[in-house]
């Protein structure tokens, strides 16, 4: 296998509030190669949003990044300011949750696409602007010469999501960080957007990290799943692996409490209790409180990420109970 493109290591966020220490993020470790797609799901609040924000050093002052984030074999988290700049929107880009808070409202979008191609791309202003043009037709936004004039606020929602991607892959990244692309967007639109990323994953080798609290989305577009909880990970693998036969109590529980693929009603499982507070240490598993298959060690003692097959492995002491197929889960 050719070396991945991004390895995290041991990543840790560690946010100075007035009540004490948030551990956002907890000990992750995973890759992702060239013209793969990872998608990182689970509950709001797991440290998803933060993991993504962390990789490209893009988090606020009071926060501290442990670990190693390592980009074809350099630690983003040790480069000096300039380098870190010239890979940050160049090599490395990212696709924010909400356009409408992410894209400068006071611009007109071909400006904000421009801003990106002066910075990393050699490029004259008619070459820029004919790049622009290019890039929005890549995207899918009709009218693309006319559509640059034109701010945020006269862009629908998944055409400021399209402009947001433009943006993104205006200097031709490697990798694309993606934090919920299609939040608050209607199904069709939806497609839409998975569709074209997927096709520029496909047609420029692009990788692709995808974060998503939907499991169908992930079963429909990703590669390989990395499952988090509370700032930890539960359980990584093939989706086909991990939606087949998850190996993690929190992974099964998610997976019963979706609506089932087959035609008869069922009643949904729902997950009992609330997460833990991370502002407070969490001993053992963070998910014991919750679980139904939690065993004394599970309250004292962190659970370590175990091989239960090549591209298969889970952080709980309850996975010999586990593993069998779901029936109707999602696939």
């Amino acid at each position: 296998m050719n070396a991945p493109l991004l390895e995290v290591r041991d990543l840790g966020v560690v946010f100075a509030t007035p009540r004490g220490a948030v551990h956002a993020v907890d000990g992750l470790d995973f890759t992702v190669g060239a013209g793969e797609v990872l998608g990182i799901v689970g509950e709001s609040g797991s440290g998803k949003s933060v993991t993504l924000r962390a990789i490209p050093r893009l988090l606020h002052a009071n926060a501290t990044v442990s670990g190693q984030v390592l980009w074809r074999g350099e630690d983003m988290l040790a480069l000096p300011a300039e380098r870190l700049r010239r890979l940050r929107g160049g090599q490395v880009a990212m696709v924010f949750q909400e356009p409408m808070s992410a894209l400068n409202p006071v611009l007109p979008i071909g400006q904000q696409i421009d801003e990106v191609l002066v910075a990393h791309t050699s490029l004259d202003g008619r070459a820029r602007r004919a790049r622009a043009v290019e890039l929005l037709g890549l995207v899918g936004i009709a009218s693309a010469a006319a559509r640059l004039a034109q701010y945020p606020h006269e862009f629908s929602g998944g055409m400021r999501q399209r402009a947001m991607i433009a943006i993104a892959l205006a200097a031709e990244p490697a990798l694309l960080l993606a934090d919920e692309p299609t939040t608050a967007l209607d199904v069709t639109i939806q497609d839409q957007i998975l569709q074209l990323l997927l096709r520029l994953v496909d047609e420029l080798g692009m990788a692709l990290v995808l974060v998503t609290h939907d499991l169908g989305v992930v079963a429909e577009t990703c590669d390989r799943v990395a499952v988090m909880y509370a700032g930890r990970l539960c359980e990584t693998g093939t989706v086909g692996a991990v939606f087949g036969g998850p190996r993690h109590a929190y992974t099964d529980a998610l997976l019963r409490s979706m609506p089932g693929t087959g035609t008869a009603r069922e009643r949904l499982v729902p997950i009992p209790g609330q997460p833990p507070r991370i502002d407070r240490p969490v001993a053992g598993c963070a998910f014991a409180p919750r679980c139904t298959h939690a065993r004394p060690v599970c309250g004292t003692e962190r659970p370590r990420l175990t091989d239960w097959a090549e591209g298969h492995a889970s952080a709980c002491f309850a996975a010999d109970e586990l593993g069998a197929p779901l029936v109707g889960a999602v696939a």
